[in-house]
């Protein structure tokens, strides 16, 4: 790593190949911030308007890029690696502080056009192996319980639903989860 003259670090380090070979994984910096919030902003194809872009990009406050960097990952393309062109992918995750057995995943993106190249199956396998290596045995996550894609996708990579207290869609879910009207689908997976 090098440091800017804003104090902030770049990437210099060789990435790791990740996916298809079409992509390097590395550890973000605080550089990286202004990407991972053009992928809030872009990724979701229009998902809420400009009020869902703002409330999916609040969700990843730059704190996360200063104080999260050794349990997260970014992922771009091979032929640009450093930090340059735009981010194929993020994972945001973190070890709990207060409950030593358990990661967390809080928010992971793929630009559409990536998608389908095993990318973010890749960097949740790559999180788990984290989480392992750390003692953790326990990995959960949330989602919104419209979003079935992703629903789907957690059932897919081995996360069960945790018990809820109503259904939505027939999905257990937990009401006020995140705040009044606020309901989350509860993930959990076993390491």
């Amino acid at each position: 790593m090098t440091t800017s003259s804003t104090g902030r670090a770049h990437h210099t380090e060789p990435s790791e190949p990740i996916g298809d070979g079409r992509f390097v994984v590395r550890r973000p910096v605080e550089d990286d911030f202004a990407r991972v919030q053009h992928g809030l902003t872009h990724w979701w194809g229009g998902l809420g308007g400009e009020a869902g872009a703002q409330q999916r990009r609040l969700l990843v406050p730059r704190l996360f890029l200063q104080h999260f960097t050794g349990t997260s990952l970014v992922v771009e393309s091979a032929e640009d690696p450093g930090g340059r062109g735009p981010l194929a992918a993020f994972l945001i995750g973190f070890l709990s502080q207060d409950r030593p057995d358990e990661a967390y995943i809080h928010f992971v993106g793929v630009a559409p056009e990536h998608k389908r190249a095993g990318i973010g199956s890749a960097l949740y396998e790559r999180f788990f192996a984290l989480a392992r290596e750390a003692g953790r045995t326990r990995v959960r996550c949330i989602t919104g319980p419209a979003n079935l894609a992703s629903v789907a996708y957690h059932t897919r990579m081995g996360f069960r639903i945790e018990d809820g207290d109503h259904e939505v869609d027939g999905v257990a879910a937990k009401a006020n989860y995140d705040g009044e009207g606020l309901a989350r689908v509860c993930f959990v997976r076993d390491l």
